[in-house]
């Protein structure tokens, strides 16, 4: 019998946990998904339970490997990719979490985030500068703040030395080597608003400006490196070496292959990301983009432009589970192509403020252009079309920071299955769609880093099995303009501070 190769790849999403299989050659053969629950209170603040995430790792990995009965020695390396800054805290010797972690969704450290403005303007001045981002509640450096100043357990932890601050990845890698490894790779680290940009380390600066004792922060290790080894809670006989790890949506950057400079792709999932690879060059965005780094792999940094748009996917889901306009989400693409074209409704769906490239927490959902022609299959379409709506400002400020044309974008995650969906974000965004047959991608930009990474793989295996669906653009110029336009007029209704794309810029 041929040996039979395995790289395990975890993809710990805002949604759920998958566990998925590639082969010796890079193709996908398994998967198994576990959802955990979303915690959301009273205030809307959205949280989840660290354990139940870690829980669902190891029981997905036992299933999706018995369901192709991997045997001993079988499984080569782990790759991890994971929901990023979302962030958790908790206590090296009890090896317990402190609280429930904050999700990026969540705005509860809105307020902390004006104060800290208020109360020092030149330090929140030099916070984009230092870390690429726009100084925000959506990155973790404001909710491990937060979390400093709310739970007494995670101050007490700090003052004894022993608390361990992280995104996901760090969580992970510490609970699967059973408290042996504490660290991070930039592609998580960047996004936590603490790490300089420029050096790939954690910023002094950054860390007292936002209260977060560097010393609870874990060490940045290349994105190849070997982080250590796990059994998966006694799944492997033998411990298997972890020795890929990427933040979710730069994973699936690696996966579609976008290793040029201009390059372009689109993860649609909870939310969506908007990313630009720029290769070894650090740009500084003026329209309401942050910059970040893709990757280091070895010595070698790659950086991209990009823009996180906070509810995309999540919209069908509100549609369907609080709206009850709709069953499931497959019944979308119809609703929407029979809505009435004639229509001015716009859904702005600002439910926890608005991400890039408006910049205003503060902002809240809106239906707008609401006339007698409104029901509800143009109810559907409003929702549905702010998704392409919201990723072509994003498109567009790139074209405006780089020079780029961007012709083609590079789909993935679950809208990007919506036909009609797809269909316009082409005829909006004035570019080709190519949608990944490959619905891993997160999984898969894991995966190929660590088959690499133990010499399994030679190159990026798993973007080789990668097939694209072409979704050309249909509408003119004229048509794209005046819907950006209306658009952009529901936008500035909904912001706190209307009037530009960028404010915070």
């Amino acid at each position: 019998m041929d040996e039979r190769r395995f790289v395990l790849a975890i993809d710990q999403s805002t949604q759920g946990t998958k566990a998925v299989l590639f082969d010796g050659d890079g193709a996908c053969v398994a998967k198994v998904a576990r959802p955990h629950r979303q915690l959301v209170n009273a205030k809307g603040w959205v949280s989840h339970d660290p354990e139940e995430i870690v829980t669902n790792v190891l029981a997905a990995a036992r299933d999706v490997c018995s369901s192709v009965g991997v045997r001993a020695g079988e499984v080569r390396a782990v790759g991890l990719s994971n929901q990023r800054e979302t962030c958790v805290a908790w206590d090296r010797e009890s090896r317990m979490p402190l609280a429930n972690a904050i999700v990026w969704q969540c705005g509860r450290a809105a307020g902390l985030v004006e104060e800290l403005r208020a109360a020092d303007p030149v330090g929140a001045g030099a916070v984009p500068g230092l870390s690429g981002l726009t100084l925000s509640p959506y990155f973790s450096a404001a909710k491990m703040a937060w979390l400093l100043r709310n739970v007494p357990s995670v101050r007490e932890a700090a003052d004894n030395g022993t608390l361990c601050l992280g995104t996901v990845d760090s969580w992970l890698l510490f609970k699967l080597t059973k408290g042996r490894v504490f660290a991070t790779e930039p592609s998580n680290a960047c996004r936590t608003q603490l790490l300089d940009l420029a050096s790939g380390q954690w910023s002094p600066q950054l860390c007292a400006f936002f209260g977060v004792p560097i010393g609870a922060l874990p060490p940045v290790r290349a994105s190849n490196a070997r982080f250590g080894a796990t059994t998966m809670g006694g799944l492997f006989d033998d411990p298997v070496p972890i020795c890929g790890v990427l933040g979710d949506s730069q994973a699936a950057l690696f996966a579609q292959g976008c290793t040029k400079p201009g390059d372009v792709k689109v993860t649609y999932g909870t939310g969506s990301s908007v990313m630009m690879q720029t290769g070894p060059e650090l740009v500084r965005s003026g329209h309401g983009l942050v910059t970040s780094m893709a990757w280091r792999i070895g010595d070698e940094c790659d950086y991209v432009l990009e823009g996180n748009v906070n509810y995309s996917g999540a919209v069908i889901t509100w549609l369907r589970d609080q709206m009850q306009l709709i069953d499931e989400p497959a019944e979308v693409a119809e609703l929407a192509e029979n809505s009435n074209r004639e229509d001015r409704s716009f859904f702005v769906p600002a439910f926890t403020g608005l991400g890039a490239p408006w910049w205003d927490p503060q902002a809240t959902g809106l239906l707008t252009g609401v006339t007698r022609t409104t029901g509800r299959n143009e109810m559907v379409r409003a929702c549905a079309e702010s998704i392409p709506l919201q990723v072509t400002d994003i498109v567009d400020a790139m074209r405006a920071d780089t020079g780029f044309a961007v012709p083609f974008l590079a789909a993935d995650g679950g809208a990007s299955q919506n036909r009609w969906i797809m269909q316009r974000q082409a005829d909006l965004a004035g570019s080709e769609v190519g949608v990944s047959s490959l619905g891993e991608l997160s999984a898969g930009g894991a995966a190929s880093l660590a088959g690499q990474s133990v010499g399994l793989y030679s190159d990026n295996a798993v973007a080789r099995h990668r097939e694209l669906g072409s979704v050309a653009r249909a509408a003119d110029d004229a048509w794209r303009t005046q819907r950006l336009a209306q658009w952009h007029e529901a936008v500035a209704r909904a912001c706190l501070r209307p009037g530009s794309l960028h404010p915070e810029q």
